[in-house]
């Protein structure tokens, strides 16, 4: 009998993924100087939170306004990376869409980068809006994009193998804060 167990193991742990908030929110700061109309939006699931993280670091940590916060669903991949729709799909609450981003320079918020598609697909929506420019911030950058994207800010860059998971943990959607590496196990 063949079983396939993958091994996990933790790359970054809640304490140094604090830091690298920390300098993720010192980019953003430095990107967002002089600008007087900003949005930060993340891209839901874990994308949300992280901006929620970055936001308040900009707050606490460098005395800025807190930017209009805007999330976006996107589904593409499950966890696992399994397709789980053939085409990226975009989901927007009515609220959200009624949100003027029209001169706005927006931070886009997502946790891995990895083949590029969520993102091209929010970029393609946020850019029909008008804002005055879209930036990109990834907490993982897997270093694979297949399409002509790339993140501003980086937490963390992982060169990884093609079949391996990143997995973020990102409460409230886990209990603790973290990065594992889920590798897959040889058959036994």
């Amino acid at each position: 009998m063949t079983t396939h167990t993958p091994a996990r193991s933790t790359l970054y742990d809640a304490d140094q993924l604090e830091v690298v908030i920390a300098a993720m929110a010192r980019r953003t700061a430095a990107l967002l100087a002089g600008i007087e109309q900003a949005a930060v939006i993340g891209i839901r699931r874990r994308g949300a939170p992280l901006a929620d993280r970055i936001c308040a670091r900009l707050r606490d940590d460098h005395g800025l306004p807190s930017p209009l916060r805007v999330d976006l669903d996107i589904k593409r991949y499950a966890d696992d990376l399994s397709l789980l729709f053939p085409q990226t799909r975009l989901q927007e609450d009515a609220g959200e869409a009624a949100v003027d981003l029209a001169g706005v320079t927006v931070l886009l918020v997502d946790d891995v980068l990895y083949t590029g598609h969520s993102l091209l697909t929010a970029i393609d929506h946020l850019a029909r809006r008008q804002p005055a420019q879209i930036r990109v911030a990834v907490l993982a950058d897997r270093c694979t994009c297949r399409l002509p994207v790339h993140a501003d800010i980086v937490g963390v860059r992982l060169q990884v193998a093609p079949g391996d998971i990143v997995e973020c943990r990102v409460p409230p959607f886990e209990p603790e804060f973290g990065i594992d590496l889920l590798r897959k196990a040889a058959a036994a």
